[in-house]
Formats: structure tokens, C-alpha cells, sequence
């Protein structure tokens, strides 16, 4: 019979308990934050939500953990469930619920589930899974126009909802993939030189007075603080109110007056600066720090360059969450209506966030053995 100490070291061994030690303190500045909203109609049921979908979101952490995921590198496979990803973004133009001017959700009565979260995780799987099998020709051209098709289609179907913060999302995956790739930096730069060119045509041939408005409205929020720019006006002045040690949980007067929209979700960051201050906000960015450097020693541990690649492209996609969300609450970036990670309100991107966890926990616990200098080379294209 198997020693209780054996036991708890197999059912524990696959995971890195040092990053969810990085993401709990996250978590918990998340949930004080909410609870703070308490006087708020709603609030304490956002608060509520937010717990069980948090041990829901675990639920799948250590249950993937223990799935031998190894299939996931079969070409059909991966075909298969992107098309199917894709078949489900396009079904939102007729079955998709509009929330926000974006028809983003599909609803199931008590739960709402928003699909581009789960194309996300699903673009990560299936470029790593192309950008492993071509270390060797991997400076072609050619792979920067094919691995962009896959990134392409489905941010046309998010772009045209319209949600314009995970149809850049999107983009981030697929250029950051490409940068660790190894793909010609010479290469990307003459494609995206001729999109500038393109683009420039299109700005001074093409665009009505009142497009080019639009456009430099969404690049520059501020600059109409009484009509678009308003959301990220109120954001800036409750993380400047906040100075440094804060106003105390419980005090935010943004939040609690509910000049700052959205606290619980897209500008949950705003609420938590204005009551924890320049220490809170340091503190909140230095645990990022770490859980994104804890996912990318993680993928370091790799036995081929799928398992390498994945990893990377978790580390990218949280990386872009955290830079456009906090971005945008500081004014600096587009308001574009993209959760913060463990701390924003929200079923369906808590759970694909801990299901990428999962599944990166999955292959180290499932890795086959192979020479770390083999390896190295391949990934190296060496």
C-alpha cells in the first residue's frame, strides 16, 4: 500500500506551488477590493460570484494538471478544435448577446460564456504547435504570412463584434510567438513597414474628417474627457488620488461614489490604486512580475520545443492582458474593456487562465525525457 507521503508527493509533484503562491496574494487583492464596493448596488453579489468562479477556475488548475495532454500535438487535433473555436466567434453574430455595444457573450441562463477567451488559449496551442515544427526553415517569409492567417481569422470575427481590446489581444499572441520564434526580425519589420505604408495611404486618401476623429479618440482617450475619453479621465484621477499609501480599503471615493466605472472588472485596477497607493500598485505589479517569470522558468523546463513554445505564449498572453489593462487604467493605452488577470470580475477568462496554467502544469508532470542539449538545439534551430 502507497505511504500517505507518497501520495501527497504524486498528487502535488507536477505542480509549481511557487507560482500559485505568486497568484493567490492577486486573488485576495482582487476580492478585498470588491468587498469594499459593499455600500454599491450589486456589489456584494459580484463579490460573491467572484469566489466561486475562483474555485471553480482552481478546480480546473488541478484537475488539467493530471491530463496527459500529449494529443494536443497531433496536427488534426489542433485543426480540428481551432476551427471549431472559430465556428463558435462566428456563431455570435446570430446567438451572441450584445453587452457593451459588442456582441461577445453567449448566454446559458445562469452562466455567460465569452468565446474569444477560449480562442485565445487555442491560438497559443496551435502557433506553438506550428512554430515547433519548423525551427529548422523557420527564417522563410512564408511563416510569418501563414502563422498570421491563423491569428488573422479570428481577429476579424472578434473585430467585427466589435471588441477591439481582445481583437488586440489576439495580435499580441501572434506577434510575441513570432518574435520568440525565431522568425526573421528583418522580415517582420518589411511587413509591418508595408502595413504602415498601407495604412498611411488609406489615412490620407481614404478616411473621412470624422474616422480619422474616431481613431484618435481610441489612441488618445484624454483628449475628450467629456465624452470618450470620460472611462479613462476618472481611472487616471483615482490612481493619482490614490498617492502613495493609499486611501484605506473601504475609502475609494471613485468606486464608492461611482464617478469610476466599471470598478469591479475593467477598471478594478483604478479602485485598487486609489485605496492601496504608489505601495499597493508596486506591490500588485512586482507579484505579476513574478508569476510571469515563474511561467516562463516554467517553459525553460520544456522536453521539446511544443511544451517551450506554449509556455512562452502563456507567459505573452498574460503579459498582454496586464500591460493594456493597467495601461488603460493609467490613461496611456485605449479603453478597450480587457480583464485584469485574477483580480478582474469574470467567469469565463478566470477559467481559461487557470486552464492554460493547467495544461502547462500537465506537460511537465507528462514530459518525455530528452537531451536538454538536443533540445536547446532544435529550439536554437541550431
Amino acid at each position: 500500500m502507497e505511504s500517505p507521503k507518497n501520495f501527497i508527493k504524486k498528487i502535488g509533484g507536477g505542480i509549481d506551488w511557487l507560482l500559485v503562491i505568486f497568484i493567490l496574494p492577486i486573488i485576495f487583492a482582487g476580492l478585498a477590493t470588491m468587498k469594499s464596493f459593499a455600500p454599491l448596488e450589486n456589489a456584494s453579489v459580484f463579490f460573491n460570484k467572484q469566489i466561486i468562479w475562483i474555485l471553480v477556475g482552481f478546480a480546473v488548475f488541478f484537475v488539467f494538471s493530471f491530463i496527459d495532454f500529449s494529443f494536443l500535438k497531433r496536427t488534426d487535433v489542433l485543426v480540428f478544435v481551432y476551427l471549431g473555436t472559430c465556428l463558435i466567434l462566428l456563431s455570435l453574430f446570430v446567438l451572441g448577446n450584445a453587452a457593451n455595444g459588442a456582441k461577445s457573450w453567449l448566454s446559458f441562463g445562469f452562466f455567460s460564456f465569452q468565446p474569444v477567451d477560449m480562442m485565445k488559449l487555442v491560438l497559443v496551442l496551435i502557433l506553438a504547435k506550428y512554430f515547433s515544427r519548423r525551427h529548422v526553415e523557420i527564417r522563410d517569409i512564408k511563416h510569418i504570412f501563414i502563422s498570421g492567417f491563423y491569428a488573422f481569422v479570428p481577429f476579424v470575427l472578434v473585430l467585427l463584434q466589435p471588441d477591439f481590446g481582445s481583437a488586440m489581444i489576439v495580435g499580441f499572441i501572434w506577434l510575441g510567438m513570432v518574435l520568440v520564434s525565431g522568425i526573421s526580425k528583418t522580415h517582420l519589420l518589411a511587413v509591418f513597414s508595408c502595413g504602415l505604408v498601407i495604412f498611411a495611404l488609406f489615412w490620407f486618401l481614404v478616411f473621412a474628417p470624422y474616422q480619422k476623429a474616431r481613431i484618435m479618440n481610441f489612441i488618445h482617450p484624454l483628449t475628450d474627457i467629456h465624452g470618450t475619453g470620460y472611462n479613462a479621465f476618472q481611472s487616471t484621477v483615482a490612481v493619482g488620488s490614490g498617492q502613495i499609501t493609499g486611501k484605506g480599503l473601504g475609502f475609494g471615493t471613485q468606486s464608492r461614489l461611482k464617478f469610476l466605472p466599471q470598478p469591479q472588472s475593467d477598471f478594478i485596477f483604478a479602485a485598487y490604486a486609489e485605496e492601496w497607493g504608489l505601495v499597493g500598485s508596486v506591490l500588485i505589479l512586482l507579484l505579476y512580475g513574478l508569476l510571469i517569470w515563474r511561467i516562463l522558468y516554467r517553459a525553460t523546463l520544456g522536453a521539446h520545443n511544443f511544451e517551450i513554445l506554449f509556455g512562452m505564449g502563456i507567459a505573452i498572453f498574460f503579459m498582454g492582458h496586464i500591460l493594456i489593462n493597467i495601461g488603460m487604467n493609467l490613461g496611456l493605452m485605449p479603453v478597450t474593456g480587457i480583464p485584469l488577470p485574477f483580480m478582474s470580475y469574470g467567469g469565463s477568462h478566470i477559467l481559461f487562465e487557470f486552464a492554460g496554467l493547467g495544461i502547462l502544469m500537465s506537460m511537465k508532470r507528462y514530459a518525455r525525457s530528452a537531451h536538454r542539449d538536443d533540445t536547446k538545439n532544435e529550439f536554437l534551430g541550431a
